[in-house]
C-alpha cells in the first residue's frame, strides 16, 4: 500500500534546495529524530542533485508504504534523462565520475535502508530509496497525512541561504558528537591497556607456573621412573626365567612386585602422556595392520587382571574388518584404557570388545561395553575431564588417577577421530572409538616413516604398487630372518630409502599410477651414492632380464616369484654384512645390563663403560659402530661426552643413541637433535625399540663409512 504526500519537480537549480527542505519536513512530521531527517535530506539532495544535472524534467514524491507497525518513509526521484550507462559499476563502487555522481548514488545508498534504482538508455532514471518508520513515531494514518499535508501547505520554502545555516548546524551537532565519541574511544582504550597489562602480568604467572610444572614433571620422571625401570626389568628377568627356574612361592612374590611397580608407573606415564599431548610432542607414527592383532595382545595382557571369575572377557570377531594404516601403539593405549575402567568398575557379568566397519566406509569403530554401574548421563562430559573421577554409591572411594579417559580422547583426536560413550547407572557403559580406517596426516604434517624394526630381522624393502603380491610377499616372508617393508609407490620408497638402508630391495617394473616405472627408479638408485650398494632384485611381468642386470640389477626374476629362491637369494645378501659392535655408557649397572639383555641373541658385540673420561679413552681406541649414552651421570654427564664424542676427529662420525629417564626442555632436546642419532626413553624398556633404533644407527654409520672411504679414494 502506497501513499503519496507530496510532489516536488526539479526543473531549476533551487528545487534541489527545497527538495531538501521538504524532505527535512516532513521527517520531522512523520517522528524521525534529527540524525535520520539529517540522512534523509542529505540522500534526497543527492539524488535530487543528479536528476537536476544529469535529467531534465524532474520530479520527487514523498510517500508512505506499508502498514503498521512496518511503515516506510518512502522518496522517489524520477527523470527523463539519457540514462546512466555505467550502473553496475557505480554500485560496486568501481566507478566515480568527474562530477561526483557515483559517490552521491552509493553514499545515498548507505544513509538509507532501502535503495532501488531503474535506469535505462534514453529512458531516464528512477531512484526510490526509503527509511523505515522508527518504532516511537506514531502510526501514520490518513488523519496524521492530512495534518501533515495542511502544515506543509502553511510552511513557506527557505532561502537557499537560510538552508546553508541548517546544513552547518548539522555539521557542526555531527562534529560534536563526533568527539564525544573519540573521547569515549579514548576512554576505551586506557581501559583495554589497562586489561592488557594485567593480562601480561597473568601470562608470566602462568607462565612460571607452566616452567615450574615442566621442572617437578622433569625431576619426577628421573628420580621416580629410574629406580621403577629398573625394577620392572629384572622382575621381568626372573620372571622370565632367564637366569633359573623360580619357586610357586618366588614367582608370586615376583609377580605381585611388577604388579606394583607396573602400577606406580602407569600413572606417572599418565601424567606424563598429558603433558606431552598438550605440548604437541606426540608424533603419529601409522603403520599396516590388521585389528586382529592387536585384539591378541590385549587378551594376553588383560585375561590375568580379571581374578573374578563372574566376569567373563569376551573378544569378537574381526573378519569384517579392513587392513588398517593408523597408529597401533596409540589405539591399544586407548582400548586399554577403556578396558581397565571396564574391569575396575564391573563387578559381574561380561566385559566385550568389539569393532566394525563404520557406515560411510572410510571408519571403523572399536567399542567396549561392560555390564557395571554405568554412569549417570549428566556426567558423561564431566569424566573427559583431567583428574575428574565420579564417586557414587555403587562405585564408593574413586580409583585411577583420572587422566585415562582425557588422555584417551585426546589421543583419539590426533588419530583423526572421536570417543562416545553410552551409559546409564546400572546399566553398564559402553566406549567407542571412531578413527579413520587410513591414517591422514594435516595437510602440514608428513606422514611418519616407516621405523626399521627388529635387528635380529634384515629389512627388505618391496616395492610393488599391486595390494595382493604385497600380501604374498608379507606372507613369504613372515617368521623367517627378514622383515617387508611396502612401498605401494615409488615416492613412498624414497621416503623409506630417507630414514633407513635395507638389505636389499625387491622392484616392480611396472607402476601403472606413476609417472616414472620402476627402470628410472633402478638408475636413480644406482647412480645415488648413498644407495648404489644396496643390492636390487627386480620381479616383473617383463622378460627383460638383460635391461635389468645391465641398469646394475642384482637379480632379475619373471613373475609369479617362488617363495624357495627368494628366500636363498636375500640370505645370500644378508651374509655379506658384518658384525657389529656397540658400547654402553651408562653409570648405572642394571640399566647397562638391561641393554646388554635386549642385544643379546643379535650377534652384536657389546661394551661396558661408566666413567666419563674412560668412556671417551674406551671409544676412541675400540671405535664401536653405535654408543648407547645416558645423560644423568655423576662427574662428567652425558651432554659434555656428548660434545667431546664429538669433537674429536677419531669419533665424531660415530652415531650417538640417547638412552635416559631425563625430561628434556626445549634447549636439550635441540642440541640432541642436533649431535645424537635418536633419543630413547628409559620410561618402559623396550628390546624392540632398542634395537630399532640401534639399525637406524647401523644404516647411518654404513652410509657415513662408504662416503668416508669414497672421499679418501677420491683424494688418492
Amino acid at each position: 500500500m502506497k501513499t503519496s504526500i507530496t510532489r516536488v519537480e526539479i526543473r531549476y537549480e533551487q528545487d534541489v534546495v527545497y527538495a531538501r527542505q521538504r524532505a527535512r519536513r516532513i521527517a520531522d512530521l512523520l517522528g524521525f529524530d534529527r540524525n535520520d531527517q539529517t540522512r534523509i535530506s542529505t540522500a534526497v539532495s543527492e539524488i535530487a542533485r543528479n536528476a537536476y544535472q544529469y535529467g531534465r524534467d524532474g520530479e520527487v514524491e514523498f510517500m508512505i508504504e506499508g502498514t503498521t507497525p512496518a511503515q516506510v518513509f518512502t522518496i522517489t526521484v524520477r527523470d527523463q534523462g539519457p540514462g546512466i550507462k555505467d550502473i553496475q559499476a557505480i554500485l560496486e563502487g568501481r566507478y566515480t565520475s568527474p562530477t561526483g555522481m557515483g559517490r552521491g548514488i552509493v553514499g545515498t545508498r548507505r544513509l538509507m535502508d532501502q535503495f532501488r534504482i531503474n535506469t535505462e538508455p534514453g529512458k531516464g532514471t528512477e531512484v526510490t530509496i526509503g527509511k523505515t518508520l522508527p518504532v516511537t513515531a506514531p502510526a501514520v494514518t490518513p488523519d496524521v497525512l492530512m495534518r501533515i499535508a495542511e502544515s506543509l501547505a502553511t510552511t513557506d520554502a527557505e532561502s537557499p541561504l537560510e538552508e546553508v545555516r541548517v546544513q552547518n548546524q548539522e555539521l557542526l551537532r555531527a562534529l560534536d558528537e563526533l568527539r564525544s565519541q573519540r573521547e569515549e574511544l579514548e576512554n576505551t582504550n586506557q581501559g583495554v591497556l589497562a586489561l592488557y597489562a594485567e593480562l601480561d602480568e597473568k601470562v608470566t604467572q602462568l607462565r612460571s607456573a607452566d616452567q615450574t610444572k615442566s621442572r617437578f614433571l622433569s625431576n619426577m620422571s628421573h628420580e621416580f621412573r629410574t629406580p621403577l625401570n629398573s625394577i620392572l626389568a629384572l622382575s621381568r628377568l626372573l620372571l622370565d626365567r632367564t637366569d633359573g627356574d623360580l619357586t610357586l612361592e618366588q614367582e608370586k612374590q615376583v609377580t605381585f612386585i611388577h604388579q606394583a611397580a607396573d602400577a606406580f608407573s602407569a600413572q606417572i606415564n599418565d601424567l606424563l602422556d598429558l603433558a606431552k599431548i598438550e605440548a604437541n610432542k606426540v608424533n603419529v607414527k601409522p603403520r599396516e595392520f590388521m585389528a586382529e592383532e592387536i585384539f591378541s595382545g590385549l587378551r594376553g595382557i588383560l585375561k590375568p587382571l580379571l581374578a573374578d571369575k563372574s566376569i567373563e572377557l569376551v573378544f569378537e570377531s574381526m573378519a569384517s574388518l579392513p587392513p588398517l594404516f593408523t597408529d597401533d601403539a596409540k589405539l591399544v593405549q586407548i582400548l586399554r584404557n577403556f578396558l581397565s575402567n571396564a574391569i575396575k568398575f564391573t563387578h559381574q557379568g561380561e566385559i566385550r570388545v568389539s569393532a566394525r566397519p563404520g557406515d560411510d566406509g572410510q571408519t571403523v569403530l572399536f567399542s567396549v561395553a561392560d555390564t557395571g554401574i554405568g554412569i549417570a548421563p549428566e556426567d558423561h562430559e564431566r569424566i573427559f575431564d583431567e583428574y575428574t573421577q565420579v564417586e557414587t554409591a555403587q562405585q564408593g572411594k574413586p580409583k585411577g588417577t583420572g587422566l585415562g579417559l582425557p588422555i584417551s580422547r585426546k589421543l583419539a583426536e590426533l588419530l583423526g577421530g572421536h570417543v562416545t560413550v553410552q551409559s546409564r547407572p546400572g546399566e553398564g557403559a559402553t566406549f567407542t572409538i571412531t578413527i579413520p580406517v587410513r591414517y591422514a596426516p594435516a595437510k602440514d604434517e608428513q606422514v611418519a616413516a616407516l621405523a626399521p624394526g627388529d635387528i635380529t630381522r634384515h629389512p627388505v624393502l618391496v616395492v610393488e604398487d599391486d595390494a595382493a603380491t604385497q600380501l604374498v610377499y608379507q606372507s613369504y616372508l613372515k617368521d623367517s630372518g627378514f622383515k617387508v617393508f611396502p612401498a605401494q609407490s615409488i615416492r613412498e620408497a624414497r621416503q623409506t630409502l630417507q630414514r633407513m638402508k635395507p638389505t636389499a630391495i625387491v622392484l616392480d617394473i611396472l607402476m601403472p599410477d606413476e609417472n616414472e616405472d620402476g627402470w628410472s627408479f633402478l638408475t636413480e638408485i644406482k647412480a645415488n651414492p648413498a644407495t648404489r650398494d644396496i643390492p636390487v632384485i627386480v620381479a616383473s611381468l617383463l622378460e627383460e632380464q638383460d635391461k635389468g642386470l645391465s641398469l646394475g640389477a642384482e637379480d632379475y626374476c619373471v613373475k609369479p616369484i617362488e617363495r624357495n629362491w627368494l628366500l636363498g637369494k636375500l640370505s645370500d645378501l644378508a651374509r655379506r654384512a658384518p658384525l657389529k659392535k656397540i658400547l654402553i655408557i651408562d653409570d648405572e649397572e642394571v640399566a647397562r645390563y638391561i641393554l646388554k639383555g635386549h642385544l643379546a641373541g643379535t650377534g652384536y658385540t657389546s661394551l661396558e663403560a661408566s666413567d666419563g673420561t674412560a668412556d671417551l679413552i674406551l671409544a676412541e681406541a675400540e671405535q664401536p659402530d653405535v654408543i648407547f649414552l645416558d645423560l644423568t651421570m655423576p662427574g662428567m654427564d652425558g651432554f659434555e661426552v656428548l660434545q667431546r664424542l664429538k669433537a674429536n676427529p677419531a669419533t665424531r662420525a660415530i652415531p650417538v643413541i640417547i638412552s635416559t629417564s631425563k625430561t628434556l626442555d626445549e634447549t636439550e632436546r635441540r642440541f640432541l637433535n642436533q649431535q645424537a642419532l635418536a633419543v630413547l626413553s628409559k620410561a618402559a624398556p623396550n628390546r624392540e625399540k632398542a634395537l630399532e633404533a640401534v639399525q637406524e644407527a647401523l644404516c647411518k654409520i654404513t652410509e657415513l663409512y662408504r662416503q668416508k672411504k669414497e672421499g679418501a679414494n677420491h683424494e688418492k
